[in-house]
């Protein structure tokens, strides 16, 4: 039996198009400075904690009620 070509016979422009112009714009793209990104996640981890250790158990109770609202309105939806 022949062996199969992995290339595609036909090719969609679309997706051919999505690919040059997702090459051409990686190309200006800049590497991220190391240390900002820890940074960045540093203060990410720390941050609900902190948060939640400086508001005041009636300003929690009335977010989480905010929470718990969106959370069952969504799921009506669907």
């Amino acid at each position: 039996m022949p062996k199969r070509s992995s290339k595609p016979t036909h090719q969609d422009l679309n997706r051919l198009a999505a690919r040059i112009v997702e090459e051409a714009t990686k190309a200006g793209e800049k590497a991220k400075d190391p240390l900002a990104v820890e940074l960045g996640r540093r203060g990410g981890l720390k941050g609900g904690k902190a948060r939640a250790e400086k508001l005041s158990p009636a300003k929690r109770k009335a977010i989480a009620k905010i929470a718990a609202v969106a959370r069952w309105a969504r799921r009506a939806k669907s």
